[in-house]
């Protein structure tokens, strides 16, 4: 693919990068055998490679809709633009702060309340965890839950969690956001709530990036769509040509 001039106001920029993970090809019958493989060197490797070679530029106040199938590698992107993974090649550039909403409330530890989690959730998403004393009661009361704040959260059911850290994610104006299948979170009237609030962040310049299995709300929400196949990116473009194109190839 013909390199595109990165351009200066990109808030994220990923360059021929590529993601692979080294797997054994030894079926050994037991453990003791694969050990022993190992030790002989006789353990033979291949590399899966769930990116291979993918470029693109996502701007402020742009929502980027990201599709494919399962096993496409678009999860994997999200990981890697919210650096949660490493690229084994290429580059991988974000301005400014992310908010990653990414298997919300995969960093809450259960038997703290819910709002040692605040703090926690918010410090691993670089904030201070001053501030996130602070914000916890409009963080609790936004996500609607201000009279759980001192239960530990292991008795929250998922939906109660999810909401916790989707407000956590959105309580600051994030540079870029990243959204990996999590509209859906809470009851209708949270759920617009939270679509308010992330019209609010693109109004105010925030660039995101939605993977969604959701034509219908890529077509409602994103402004350009890049389709993931194999870990390439096969066609990108306006929303109603590449899900068009994407239907069809389902058809």
């Amino acid at each position: 693919m013909t390199a595109v001039p990165e351009r200066v106001d990109a808030a994220i920029v990923v360059d021929g990068v590529r993601l692979g993970y080294r797997l054994s090809r030894n079926s050994g019958s037991s453990l003791k055998e694969f050990a022993i493989s190992m030790f002989k060197r006789q353990v033979a490797y291949e590399t899966l490679w769930a990116l291979d070679g993918v470029t693109l530029q996502v701007f402020p106040g742009e929502v980027l809709a990201v599709i494919g199938h399962n096993g496409a590698g678009k999860s994997t992107l999200m990981k890697l633009v919210a650096r949660v993974l490493p690229p084994s090649e290429g580059r991988v550039r974000v301005r400014g702060r992310i908010a990653p909403m990414i298997e919300l409330g995969a960093g809450f530890n259960p038997d703290l309340t819910g709002l040692e989690n605040v703090v926690l959730y918010g410090t691993l998403l670089g904030r201070d965890p001053s501030l996130m004393r602070s914000r916890a009661t409009a963080i609790a009361e936004w996500a609607e839950l201000v009279d759980f704040l001192d239960v530990p959260v292991r008795s929250y059911s998922s939906g109660m969690l999810a909401r916790l850290a989707f407000s956590v994610a959105v309580d600051t104006e994030p540079d870029v956001l990243i959204v990996d299948e999590v509209l859906s979170v809470g009851d209708e009237s949270f759920q617009r709530r939270s679509l308010q609030r992330i019209e609010q962040m693109i109004g105010s310049g925030t660039a995101v990036v939605l993977v969604s299995h959701s034509m219908t709300q890529v077509l409602e929400r994103a402004s350009r769509v890049i389709w993931l196949e194999r870990g390439r990116i096969r066609a990108q473009g306006a929303p109603a040509e590449i899900v068009a194109a994407y239907r069809a190839s389902q058809a």
